[in-house]
């Protein structure tokens, strides 16, 4: 025992102090942490007020006047008030997992108000019909004078075309041509559009001789938020996390067992071209040495998986969400991690056993790989629909099983709790059988050199060992 843990300690630190695990490992969580600390408080800096003009030409005369009714203080304050009750109605389910934490609440509010910023203050200025379009769009490309909104500079310019309200020829409507200034604020241009689709609508009604106002209430139907019922009660669906929560816990376990595995593989090859292994078989059992160099990467792999999942919950706590986590995954995706690594390192280990070259061993990883990424190829059918036949049936085959149940278990329906448990003893007795092949391929392929083997090969081994 104490020389496997010598091992492991070897091979931890021989993979934790290179240059190519401090930079590619390390850098690029740090580097993530900051923006992931930065983001939510630059975002929470107000927007910069919107003055200025918005010039049109009206070749048809009905459109200026109700177009100038969306460009009103009282229609942007409908129309930010609106937009309120949108995100409400998106982040209820987060507004009360969160509900329990202190400053929560208040974070989010903030965080809502900085995006909607200040009311824009516009000015309509109607130019004749027959205005020369250049002249009047060489206005917007004129710089302000310093960097405080000009509430008199021209921001905008509509042209709306002569058969926008009334059709001419085959019956067909036009339309109008928006021209704007340098690095306008989109939420603005989204305002103008909305607003001049709504002004030449209701002059088409008019021209039509029908009610503006009835029409709209009869073609208005209000999109209610989609409730989810559980036997616990209803809650309001949160679509962002049901698809983004199992993806982000299938690749923190994905990311951090393929890492630790390449290593094992890239380790043992390294050893074995090298003869380093034949030093090392002479002072302990080749047994002792696949254990510890398998332990070795396993804390390699929890340093990955420690890093990754930090991130996500500094990301969480930096958005006040915190509280959409349940801590059980925690728990969970700790036992699977432990699962997962020990399948996919043991048949690394078996293959950086019985091959001599890196390039020897791509035709065994292959399988192994396609094997592997089934979950994250199914992942959205199986996030979607968890309780489905294939989604259940995959949570009896390891080792994708250890993927698959935990991609249940973060979906919108996880499934009871026996069928998780009857999963992590499945991916046990797999991770048995798998460690027991892989020690007789270990034992015999260590000392084999030449022709690298086929997958019969290494049954053969397993069998004559």
């Amino acid at each position: 025992m104490k020389k496997t843990l010598y091992v492991a300690a070897r091979e931890f630190t021989a993979t934790v102090m290179t240059k190519g695990f401090v930079f590619g490992v390390l850098v690029t969580p740090a580097i993530i942490a900051v923006v992931v600390y930065f983001m939510p408080r630059m975002m929470n800096r107000t927007p910069p007020k919107i003055e200025g003009r918005v010039a049109i030409v009206d070749a048809t005369g009905r459109v200026a006047r109700p177009f100038a009714e969306h460009l009103t203080p009282e229609a942007f304050a409908k129309a930010r008030e609106d937009a309120r009750r949108r995100i409400a109605e998106r982040t209820e389910g987060v507004r009360r997992s969160v509900s329990g934490t202190p400053g929560a609440s208040e974070a989010i509010e903030q965080s809502v108000e900085a995006a909607l910023g200040e009311l824009p203050q516009i000015e309509l200025e109607v130019l004749p019909a027959d205005a020369d379009p250049e002249q009047a769009k060489s206005l917007l490309a004129l710089a302000p004078r310093d960097r405080q909104p000009d509430p008199h500079q021209r921001i905008a310019l509509v042209i709306v075309h002569p058969d926008a309200v009334e059709p001419h020829g085959q019956g067909r409507y036009g339309s109008y041509d928006l021209f704007v200034r340098a690095k306008l604020d989109d939420r603005l241009v989204d305002h103008l559009h909305d607003g001049l689709r709504d002004a030449i609508v209701a002059a088409r009604l008019h021209a039509a001789g029908m009610d503006p106002s009835r029409a709209e209430g009869l073609t208005e139907v209000r999109r209610p938020t989609s409730r989810t019922v559980t036997a616990a009660g209803e809650a309001a669906t949160n679509e962002v996390l049901n698809i983004l929560l199992p993806a982000a816990f299938m690749g923190l376990l994905l990311v951090s067992v393929i890492t630790s595995g390449q290593y094992l593989l890239t380790s043992t090859v390294e050893e074995k071209s090298t003869r380093v292994v034949e030093v090392l078989l002479s002072a302990i059992s080749a047994r002792e040495l696949m254990t510890g160099k398998i332990i070795g990467q396993m804390a390699v792999g929890l340093v990955v998986l420690g890093l990754y999942a930090g991130l996500g919950i500094l990301a969480l706590f930096s958005f006040a969400a915190l509280g959409v986590l349940d801590p059980m995954l925690i728990t969970f995706l700790l036992v699977f991690f432990v699962l997962a690594y020990f399948s996919y390192a043991a048949m690394m280990a078996a293959i950086g056993a019985s091959v001599s070259e890196m390039r020897e061993a791509q035709s065994l990883m292959t399988p192994v790989m396609l094997f592997i990424m089934i979950p994250w190829i199914l992942w959205m059918p199986i996030s979607r629909d968890p309780n489905s036949l294939m989604a259940i049936a995959l949570s009896y085959i390891p080792p994708v099983s250890n993927f698959v149940i935990l991609l249940r278990l973060t979906s919108s329906s996880p499934p009871p709790m026996w069928q998780a448990w009857l999963a992590v003893a499945v991916g046990a007795a797999g991770v048995y059988v798998l460690l027991w092949f892989a020690g007789k391929v270990f034992r015999v392929g260590l000392l084999m050199f030449g022709k690298p083997p086929t997958l019969g090969t290494l049954i053969r081994w397993a069998r004559m060992s």
